[in-house]
């Protein structure tokens, strides 16, 4: 089982804190793994540092963030995600769901540039989330940015994936192959801009990632919440850290032993913007997950039947049940028959 250690005794009250470079250290190793072992077992939620990604790198994907939201609104509306059926593009505020509610913020979603799938009749609908991206003719260096910092996070989402696979107890190259070949990788550049006119506080609504592992980078500004019993848990930015978190797909290969947690974004006050890039790693669209091996599946607990939000292995119906919910004007448009009336 995981040994205790200090970092983890913090976290009723805030994240532990792993440093990955430690994986590195083969005297260090073992405890890394406890570590990491416990924290996505009991928080799914955790600060990660040690990864090799430099201030630089960080400073200029925020700056490009930055510079994307200052664009003018026609710059930005150019690339809305209404004129994609693969769901990628610009959403304005407040045309974003989560919870059936909107919430107060505007958004680039950004996938792995590729072609389109040619999708028949009788193809799983998911097809569709393959395709090319949209990038606004004014701000020409996001494109190399952003697709760079995707590549560059790709590799420490794998080599994390496989030490919390270790410390587990499972073989550590066990979801090799479902990303080996067309990873679904996906980044989001998000502005909370201040308080609604409505009041409402509503960032982003709580939820939780329907895949596999989430490595977010914010500034400095904070809002992010994790749910903790009954309440949530401020998650104040740590400077030189991601905030990882687990989804749900790992919670189904574990049988519910890993945990996916819900988290919101709460608005910063006033006039105050927040920006933060969250980006989310995941297998190949027909990935089904299986179970992963290990002598933990004795201490998991099963996974718990909600209605509303069915668990699915194949990992394209769990993406696709998110953007459907989350974007119902694009579902609209492009795939009307995928909308629960």
């Amino acid at each position: 089982m995981p040994s205790a250690h200090p970092s983890l005794h913090a976290s009723l009250t805030s994240l532990p804190v792993l440093d990955l470079s430690r994986a590195d250290d083969p005297a260090e190793r073992d405890a890394f793994r406890d570590e990491l072992h416990a924290a996505a077992r009991d928080t799914g939620f955790l600060h990660l540092t040690g990864h090799g990604i430099t201030a630089a790198e960080t400073a200029r994907v925020l700056d490009v963030t930055r510079a994307f939201f200052a664009l003018p609104e026609a710059d930005r509306l150019a690339v809305s995600n209404l004129n994609s059926p693969h769901f990628r593009g610009y959403t304005r505020i407040g045309h974003e769901l989560t919870g059936g509610a909107s919430d107060w913020r505007d958004q680039l979603d950004v996938g792995a540039e590729r072609d389109a799938l040619p999708v028949g009749p009788g193809d799983p609908a998911y097809l569709w989330l393959e395709g090319p991206n949209q990038w606004p003719a004014a701000l020409p260096e996001l494109r190399t940015v952003v697709l760079d910092w995707q590549s560059r996070l790709a590799a420490v989402a794998h080599r994390l994936l496989q030490e919390l696979l270790a410390s587990i107890g499972a073989p550590a190259d066990f979801f090799d192959a479902a990303f080996a070949d067309r990873p679904h990788l996906h980044t989001k550049l998000i502005r909370y801009p201040g308080s609604a006119p409505s009041g409402t506080d509503q960032g982003v609504g709580a939820h939780k990632d329907y895949g596999f592992l989430t490595l977010l980078l914010q500034d400095s500004v904070g809002g992010l919440q994790v749910r903790r019993g009954d309440g949530f848990l401020d998650v104040p930015p740590l400077p030189g850290a991601f905030v990882v978190n687990l989804g749900e797909l790992l919670e189904i290969a574990t049988q519910g032993y890993l945990r996916a947690t819900d988290h919101r974004v709460v608005s910063p006050p006033g006039a105050v913007e927040r920006y933060s890039v969250p980006f989310f790693y995941n297998p190949r669209l027909d990935s089904v997950v299986g179970t992963v091996p290990g002598d933990y599946l004795r201490s998991a607990p099963g996974l718990s039947e909600d209605a509303a939000n069915p668990l699915h292995a194949e990992y394209g119906r769990n993406e696709l049940k998110g953007w459907v919910r989350a974007h119902p004007a694009v579902a609209r448009r492009w795939h009307p028959t995928l909308l629960t009336p």
